[in-house]
């Protein structure tokens, strides 16, 4: 009876294997066609064929060996024919079916055989934890792949925002015209720059454009904010410092911001508005990343480029401990972040703004430029002066790789940290020159920079001065429409 019920259960096994080859090799073409018909996630890699093809080699393969291992043992998947493809858990079915013998009856009368139930029980267990863990590793895989190729320019997707002008040309024809000595920048206002994430420990942060304003008698003013700071905080003392300098001048302000400074100055004037209305007169943001920054995002989301590389541990060491900031200045330009701080709170529709966006190059040549951001005083013998020298770093070449990143990963330009689309603020006049730009370019004077083209000083008085145009021309709009 015993060799019977042996002989039994294996036959039963190798027809049941045998039923599974045969629909394994069914069920392998139909995934094949449905991945055909484009149920996959579009092309990660779109501007690189060799990362393309490996991405969708591994999606297709992970699709295949996901859908061979159900999540529970109640779902059947089913192919092209409509028809309940076999699974794992159907291969012990013969075994209990009404043509089979009575294998359960026969282990409960026999005690011998009783101790093979309890194994059975723990592989299907520990089959569906390593299922589980399976799917797990893939879709963690898949958010890896896909990074932020979802929310870059989220803000031109977004409904109910107000288009953008293009305001290049005009923007080029103020250029020439300071180039030429024209300046029509007025006296009756006050210039704010704002500077952005980690300018406390950049010296020479927005300083020549400070000098260049004072020589044409214009006031102009740093503020003075801790740029490691939460976009909130940094708002209100960004509301504060402009209502003293109103008190102090009795001069409207118009504010410049680059980068995280120009999140900062917008947040100012989004949160207190109210209070500011008849304090301010316009805002330029330079690079400044107004939908969002992809470098932040994949560094601070989990799951990303600073899970696998410890970037965001390392981020967290050099902000805190170092520097002595919050990593909430970092997280605050996240993806997440930009919408939650947009939902509540708009730039007024009243005030004058002016978006400004640059591509960096990535040509090899720009590896070896170098940007001065400090300088060093070496002490002089006896009588002699002290000389003056400038501290160099490489930052063209590393926002260049950063550039190139973005170009590879999201097919998006970029300078270096910010997209080109999400640096454009909704309602605002864009500008965006065909010249190559960096990131720190705006406040870092370069080594080898061409003579004949605009420095960043000029660049930041012509968008100033375009932001002054805008205003005149918004006032005189609405009182025609008043009239």
């Amino acid at each position: 009876m015993c060799r019977f019920f042996v002989f039994a259960c294996w036959g039963q096994t190798m027809d049941a294997t045998n039923t599974n080859k045969e629909e394994s090799r069914i069920r392998l073409p139909a995934n094949n066609n449905a991945m055909r018909n484009g149920q996959l996630t579009p092309p990660p890699f779109p501007s690189v064929p060799v990362l393309n093809g490996a991405a969708s080699y591994l999606a297709e393969t992970t699709s295949y060996l996901t859908s061979c291992f159900p999540a529970t043992s109640d779902f059947a998947p089913i192919n092209s024919d409509g028809q309940e493809v076999v699974g794992i858990n159907e291969l012990r079915e013969p075994l209990l079916s009404n043509n089979a013998p009575p294998v359960h009856d026969e282990i409960t009368r026999n005690s011998g055989c009783s101790q093979n139930s309890d194994p059975v029980v723990q592989s299907d267990q520990t089959s569906q934890t390593g299922i589980s863990m399976f799917q797990g590793l893939i879709q963690r895989v898949r958010k890896t792949v896909h990074g932020s190729s979802d929310d870059i320019g989220w803000l031109q997707r977004a409904p109910g925002m107000p288009p953008i002008e293009d305001g290049t040309e005009r923007f080029n024809n103020i250029l020439d015209n300071i180039m030429h000595g024209i300046h029509v920048l007025p006296n009756s206002m006050v210039y704010l720059l704002v500077p952005g994430l980690f300018s406390n420990h950049g010296p020479l942060y927005f300083t020549s454009t400070k000098a260049t304003f004072s020589k044409m008698g214009l006031t102009c003013h740093i503020a003075k904010i801790h740029s490691e700071s939460s976009v909130e905080k940094n708002a209100r003392e960004i509301k504060e410092y402009i209502e003293e300098v109103y008190w102090g001048s009795k001069k409207r302000v118009l504010l410049l911001g680059h980068s995280k400074g120009g999140i900062d100055a917008a947040a100012a004037l989004s949160m207190y508005w109210p209070d500011l209305r008849d304090k301010v007169a316009g805002l330029a943001l330079a690079q400044s990343p107004y939908g969002g920054s992809p470098i932040a995002s994949d560094i601070m989301r989990e799951g990303q480029l600073g899970d696998y590389f410890n970037v965001r541990k390392l981020m967290e060491i050099l902000i805190c401990k170092v520097i002595k900031g919050d990593l909430q200045s970092l997280e605050d330009l996240t993806y997440e972040k930009r919408k939650e701080f947009l939902r509540k709170h708009q730039l007024p529709k009243e005030l004058p703004v002016v978006s400004f966006h640059t591509e960096a190059n990535i040509s090899p040549a720009v590896l070896a430029t170098l940007s001065r951001v400090a300088h060093a005083e070496l002490p002089g013998f006896s009588n002699s002066a002290t000389t003056v020298l400038p501290v160099v770093v490489p930052l063209g070449a590393t926002l260049a790789a950063c550039a190139q990143l973005l170009q590879t990963r999201y097919g998006e330009k970029s300078d270096g940290l910010v997209t080109c689309r999400d640096a454009e603020v909704p309602g605002s006049v864009v500008v965006h020159p065909k010249r190559k730009l960096d990131h720190a370019w705006m406040v870092y004077s370069s080594t080898n920079d061409d003579p004949l083209e605009p420095d960043a000083s000029q660049v930041c008085e012509a968008l100033l001065t375009l932001v002054v145009e805008v205003g005149l021309r918004n006032k005189h709009y609405l009182s025609v429409k008043q009239e």
